[in-house]
């Protein structure tokens, strides 16, 4: 059985119903020049209920499509 995806990230946007976006920064080494580079990506998120609020730190699951943009749920 195949694994879901897990990310961690802080909450950004609680505007929109059932809805959070999580921004989430990842800091990888680069395989050729072996330089660290810092990057951010922004998910939605399905938080049922609004529960959480800016500036909570969330761990968001992959899971089968919710809507057009969101593929994960909170935990």
């Amino acid at each position: 059985m195949k694994t879901k995806k897990q990310l961690t990230g802080v909450v950004v946007s609680t505007k929109m119903k059932d809805t959070v976006v999580v921004l989430v920064k990842s800091y990888i080494k680069h395989p050729k020049y072996e330089k660290f580079i810092s990057s951010s990506k922004r998910f939605m998120a399905h938080d049922a209920g609004n529960t959480k609020t800016i500036g909570d730190k969330v761990t968001i699951e992959e899971t089968a499509p919710i809507s057009r943009r969101k593929r994960f749920k909170l935990i």
